[in-house]
């Protein structure tokens, strides 16, 4: 996979050299691409920003530049903008867009873009609705999450499949040594080398925390009658504690 990025900060991309994603571009599994918009102004002191017309506070990032520095790309495949105004990023878009060879994301800074710049675009994704200092945060999480996804950057293939998010439901607890810290000790089923046992407790407790902490997954998801059985004992449990 190759992914272009559109930034007037490329130096706040470092994060994405270490670690596994680090060790993907060593490997060649992906490449990144970073490209100074400001490169391609043709104003004096290469400024790609100017007041807005009809008035008003802050700059406006110019279409030109931004249009330039696409046309340099020999590859950008999908174009996204990242703007609070966009759709809000998700893992079945990560998923989405791991298939693809090619992925550009231009990143804004000062008041926002052109309006024409958006046109540039095939999305506009956001990742929360607040407000940041610039499109290069949101950029780096949703390459993250998209390039994780790609064969061979996990060191455990079964990783990205059971992870939050992946089939809908949040991540089950996990542990590890030692078995009792503290007086706070590791669930018997998961000693017990019973690994039918360990799955059903492992899909009642993601069940459990979708429920407690994202219920609007459950609303989204097409429950087996498994996963209806497992709501009504959590249901039940739950008010047997409060009993």
């Amino acid at each position: 996979m190759n992914i272009n990025v559109l930034t007037l900060f490329p130096e706040m991309f470092t994060p994405l050299q270490v670690s596994l994603l680090g060790r993907g571009q060593e490997d060649g599994k992906w490449k990144l691409n970073l490209v100074n918009f400001r490169d391609f102004s043709d104003r004096p002191h290469k400024s790609v920003d100017d007041t807005p017309y009809g008035g008003g506070a802050g700059m406006v990032l110019q279409v030109m530049p931004i249009k330039k520095a696409l046309d340099s790309l020999e590859n950008k495949g999908k174009v996204i903008i990242t703007a609070p105004q966009g759709k809000t990023f998700n893992e079945q878009m990560a998923q989405e867009w791991s298939k693809e060879e090619n992925l550009t994301f231009i990143c804004g800074h000062f008041e926002g873009f052109d309006q024409r710049v958006y046109d540039l675009a095939d999305e506009t994704v956001s990742i929360g609705d607040y407000v940041l200092t610039g499109g290069e945060l949101p950029t780096m999480s949703m390459i993250d999450a998209t390039v994780r996804l790609l064969p061979g950057i996990l060191g455990n293939a079964l990783s990205p499949v059971e992870e939050s998010f992946s089939d809908g439901l949040l991540e089950y607890p996990q542990y590890t040594r030692p078995a009792d810290f503290e007086g706070q000790k590791v669930p018997d089923v998961l000693l017990s080398g019973n690994h039918g046992k360990i799955d059903e407790w492992r899909h009642y407790q993601a069940l459990k925390a979708t429920k407690e902490h994202r219920p609007d997954l459950l609303e989204k998801r097409d429950l087996t009658p498994e996963e209806v059985r497992m709501l009504r004992r959590i249901r039940e449990d739950e008010q047997a504690e409060k009993d």
